[in-house]
């Protein structure tokens, strides 16, 4: 009799540690499925972060290719502007060449124009007149080849832009309103810029 209780305590320990070893199998694989779970959850999160940080570095850098590329357009479109800036003055240049030289000129055109209004009656004035006038024409010839021309203005409808109004008198019978009607020194162009307006008087 006691061996049998003998072996049935002995059967029932066995069982129980057999109980006790599945036990402790389902706890660590549970364990292990929960560490697998969390580990994968890590893993997907680790995944997403960087996803997340390489799209904010790809958009980092096309703002810097954007910034950069709207940097080389600006600095491209000031270099045309300044190479069609650089052009229009030269072609001014070229086109108004001589201005000054025109304008320092201008004055000893209007003392020999001057010289040449005063009546003179002995033969020796008479022949410095003539040489005078040579002179004078010679010097507008030379003017004009360099596309210096007088301003036409006698007789002409008064413009602020080529005549200066000096006086106006009241219009006398035959005469039209804002008609030059005298000249007191005549204008000159270079081209087609006015050096100087033609002083005038204007019938009104």
């Amino acid at each position: 009799m006691s061996e049998q209780n003998g072996s049935e305590e002995e059967i029932l320990k066995t069982d129980e540690k057999k109980a006790v070893d599945e036990s402790v199998k389902d706890e660590t694989a549970a364990q292990v499925g929960e560490n697998k779970a969390t580990s994968e959850k890590s893993a997907v999160d680790n995944e997403d972060s960087e996803q997340e940080e390489l799209k904010l570095k790809v958009a980092e850098l096309q703002k810097k290719c954007d910034d950069f590329e709207d940097k080389y357009l600006r600095a491209e479109a000031e270099m045309a502007n300044m190479h069609t800036r650089f052009k229009k003055e030269q072609e001014k240049l070229l086109r108004y060449d001589g201005q000054s030289l025109a304008k320092d000129v201008l004055p000893v055109i209007d003392n020999l124009n001057r010289a040449l209004q005063i009546e003179v009656t002995d033969d020796a004035s008479k022949q410095l007149k003539r040489g005078i006038e040579l002179v004078f024409n010679d010097m507008e010839k030379a003017l004009k080849a360099n596309n210096v021309t007088k301003i036409e203005a006698l007789g002409q409808v008064f413009d602020p832009a080529l005549h200066q109004a000096v006086k106006s008198v009241p219009a006398e019978k035959g005469q039209k309103n804002e008609t030059v009607i005298e000249v007191f020194q005549d204008g000159y162009m270079l081209k087609d810029r006015v050096l100087r307006p033609a002083m005038v008087v204007v019938a009104q």
